[in-house]
């Protein structure tokens, strides 16, 4: 609905929505124009094309319009970030899709890739380049629309996949020709600026891009196998770091253990989990619970995944002897109230970490274990003491990710026999289960959460395991003191509505 803006007595609309747009009109304005003079074409009304301008500097453009449409043209006073949100939100809708770019590659235009690449302002932006640019950009392109985190490149005897990671699964997305294989990968070669040439040794790189407003880095992995080289890229969003405890997905009680421990100047807590569980992510969302201009917090990873403000970040290089025992050992002179250490890979790592506690820092990082009991026999096997590790350790969480249903499509049903007795009797009377819809993709999910076990150590579970028990003895302790298991986080959560049974019993198969 349009009013009178009292400014330029012009009229003024708060939003724009899709029953103001016109697609014919808004493909014939090139995007770089909409952008360098923040207007945006609507529709015509009465032969007058009405224009969404932020103010009187448009005059200008709005006359380059008028000769482009042949016709008179009316502002319309918007918000200038609501016209740039338009601007990222109807244009995307005309980007080609890659089967749209794949159709427009021959044989002959695979000698045109570019030898010099520059960071274009948005991949939007970038469609007029040659195919195989246009190819990667569309990727990339698509791969942040669906919210993607890895986009693999894999190469096979008569062809080459192309598939997509979405909240934690793999899906195809494209089957080009093999034919395209090494200008593919020489495209990403030349953007994360790699050595064209090698193809025998594994590289890795980075690439810094644009895509429809957001800000992502993209993690470059390439490695030579049978049929060619194999590329996987990890897409992550620079601005999303700033994640909270509440937002993992921790129930009330569990995010209240966790502060408390945060709280502590001292001790160590552990998130454990296979890769791609989310482990790095907690530790960030308990570093900007604590971070404060009163503590020093340093962290040494592989890789710095996002910028956090305020805390120092080392970045280890094994080419150079920084590994996580080096650089931890170089960190504890640096008068630390807390440390992050991304990963306990080796003894050496172990050990330094409990001295770190053991001294009056509150130490945080990661271990793989499949549970949060069997992080006390893993370090048992690294070596660790047993009394020093329970004069340390302070808690344990062990995490998974879990799909979150689709809230446009997911549907209610009556539980059967065998899922009422996965809950023990205590079963609601409604699930849910997945469905798929254009919103989520046809995949029935939109977006992951994490279901956790947590298991704060105290005085009991410590005299347990300085008994040097197994870790089955270890968790039955810890059930028994009335520790959640993955299993029944993840079923609270399909009793929520939150996820599917099939998704619990998905991530949870081995318990």
């Amino acid at each position: 609905m349009e009013n009178t803006n009292d400014t330029y007595g012009l009229p003024f609309k708060r939003k724009i929505e899709d029953a103001d747009v016109n697609p014919e009109f808004l493909g014939r304005l090139p995007l770089s124009f909409a952008r360098k003079n923040l207007v945006f074409p609507l529709d015509k009304e009465d032969d007058v094309l009405c224009v969404a301008v932020s103010g009187h500097e448009a005059a200008y453009a709005l006359e380059d319009m008028a000769r482009l449409y042949a016709c008179a043209v009316r502002p319309v006073i918007v918000p200038a970030d609501e016209i740039v949100g338009a601007i990222h939100r109807f244009y995307e809708k005309l980007t080609a899709t890659p089967e749209d770019v794949m159709a427009g590659i021959s044989d002959e235009s695979l000698e045109t890739i570019a030898n010099e690449w520059e960071t274009p302002k948005d991949l939007l932006h970038d469609s007029g380049e040659a195919p195989m640019i246009r190819l990667l950009n569309t990727l990339f392109f698509q791969a942040v629309k669906e919210r993607a985190s890895d986009i693999h490149i894999e190469p096979f005897e008569r062809g080459v996949n192309v598939r997509f990671r979405r909240d934690g699964v793999l899906n195809l997305v494209l089957s080009p020709p093999k034919t395209i294989q090494d200008a593919l990968t020489s495209r990403v070669k030349i953007m994360a600026g790699l050595d064209i040439a090698e193809k025998r040794l594994p590289q890795d790189g980075r690439i810094r891009l644009l895509a429809a407003g957001k800000d992502v880095d993209v993690r470059v992995s390439i490695v030579p196998t049978a049929f060619g080289e194999r590329v996987v890229l990890r897409l992550l969003d620079r601005k999303g770091g700033a994640v909270t405890l509440k937002d993992l997905g921790l129930t009330h009680e569990q995010t209240g253990m966790m502060e408390g421990f945060l709280r502590r100047t001292s001790g160590i807590v552990l998130v454990t989990g296979p890769t791609g569980s989310g482990k790095t992510t907690t530790l960030y969302a308990a570093l900007n619970r604590i971070n404060s201009e009163e503590r020093n917090i340093i962290t040494i990873e592989d890789p710095i995944e996002y910028q956090l403000k305020g805390v120092g970040q080392i970045q280890v290089n094994a080419k150079i002897g920084l590994e996580f025992a080096s650089g931890l050992r170089s960190i504890l002179r640096q008068d630390p109230d807390v440390v992050m250490v991304g990963e306990i890979r080796d003894p050496e790592t172990a050990q330094m970490a409990i001295q770190a506690s053991l001294t009056g820092h509150l130490v945080l990082s990661t271990l793989h274990t499949n549970d949060a009991p069997g992080a006390i026999a893993r370090l048992v096997d690294m070596g660790v003491q047993s009394f020093l590790l329970s004069s340390s350790l302070s808690a344990v969480l062990a995490q998974r990710l879990v799909r979150t249903l689709c809230n446009n499509c997911k549907q209610a049903y009556g539980p059967s026999e065998a899922e009422v007795g996965m809950f023990k009797n205590n079963c609601p009377e409604t699930l849910y289960r997945s469905v798929g819809c254009h919103e989520c993709f046809k995949t029935g999910y939109a977006g992951q959460t994490g279901i956790f076990e947590f298991m704060p150590i105290d005085d009991e579970l410590r005299q347990v395991f300085l008994k040097n028990v197994d870790s089955a003895t270890i968790r039955a302790a810890a059930l028994s003191k009335g520790m959640k298991s993955l299993k029944e986080s993840g079923l609270e959560k399909a009793g929520s509505g939150v996820t599917s049974l099939e998704e619990v019993v998905r991530v949870t198969h081995e318990e």
